[in-house]
């Protein structure tokens, strides 16, 4: 077959890919022109990749012209990158899910939410409560050294010393806070595949913990430094927990009732929305840690700062999951 029988034979499918190819590289909002030439569908693609690969082949073999074998290279090269290397991860995609689909399914996931929210703030304020009635069943959540550890923490005395620890730069410690803090996140979920019971104790243990820990030291005189230091990263650290949590309960509740799906098929979708649930706990985790390391561990500033800080930062984390995602 001639060259110029061969290009006008297969000229529509070369410019058809070419279009299609042309609008993928274009930014997600940009307008299409009016005059753009009709493109291939997306699940067109594979076999016109194919096709043209197949033009090349031919094209080279029967000694085309440099144009003719130049293009198709260039469709064939193009055509590759989009088939065989996933694309790159977007900025908007990732602001669009952590502004606007996150704080949705947070919503979505109300009943567990709660359930969640109740199994670590009860445990808590109960034992903060009671710890100022009876502190002396402090010894019954922590032994000895550790209390010794926490008073010499948050020592009013030491008014000189980085509350909340004893040793270790910022940096050294927002990497501890991040460990420690997104382990327990991933803990509480994977604990789901427990029937529920996991994420259940997990929320327990670490409600009482936190309670025990507060209610001593506001008990013994040692309130007004620990409460500056965890005033400020304790919205995005507890609820990301809360959140953990109840995508554990999820996973958790499709094992023992699926409803009128199949329990394979329900642990499925759980799993799905629990690990995007995770997925924005971990951002919370991590800037939670941020908060921590650096600023909540400062302990020179006048307490209407900490205290006035640390409420903005829960009104907007509360906000952010309440309204988030409400209007485009």
């Amino acid at each position: 077959m001639r060259q110029d029988d061969f290009q006008a034979r297969h000229e529509h499918q070369w410019a058809a890919l070419d279009a299609w190819l042309e609008r993928r590289a274009r930014p997600p909002r940009s307008e299409r022109s009016l005059d753009a030439p009709e493109t291939i569908g997306d699940l067109e693609f594979p076999a016109m990749y194919r096709r043209v690969c197949q033009h090349l082949s031919i094209a080279e073999r029967r000694g085309y012209s440099d144009v003719v074998v130049a293009r198709l290279r260039d469709l064939v090269h193009r055509g590759h990158l989009v088939l065989y290397q996933p694309p790159p991860p977007r900025l908007s995609r990732v602001l669009e899910f952590v502004a606007v689909e996150f704080p949705r399914l947070v919503r979505a996931h109300a009943g567990a939410m709660t359930i969640s929210a109740l199994l670590l703030f009860g445990p808590m304020l109960a034992t903060i409560a009671v710890l100022q009635v009876r502190p002396e069943l402090v010894h019954s959540v922590f032994d000895a050294p550790q209390l010794a550890e926490l008073e010499r923490m948050y020592d009013p005395a030491a008014a000189d010393a980085k509350l909340g620890r004893e040793s270790g730069t910022d940096l050294k410690m927002f990497g501890h806070y991040v460990l420690n803090n997104v382990s327990i996140g991933f803990r509480t979920f994977a604990s789901g595949l427990l029937a529920g019971v996991g994420p259940t104790l997990v929320l327990l243990l670490n409600g009482t913990m936190i309670g025990a820990a507060a209610g001593h030291l506001t008990a013994i005189g040692h309130g007004g430094p620990f409460w500056r230091f965890v005033v400020g990263h304790s919205a995005p650290e507890l609820i990301a927990i809360v959140i953990a949590g109840a995508a554990g309960l999820t996973v958790g509740m499709a094992l023992i009732a699926p409803g009128r799906r199949t329990r394979g098929r329900a642990l499925a979708e759980a799993g799905a929305n629990g690990a995007r649930l995770v997925l924005g706990a971990f951002v919370m985790l991590v800037f939670a840690a941020f908060i921590e390391a650096y600023w909540s561990s400062i302990g020179s500033l006048p307490d209407a700062v900490k205290f006035g800080s640390g409420a903005l930062i829960w009104v907007g984390v509360l906000s952010w999951l309440t309204l988030g995602g409400r209007a485009r």
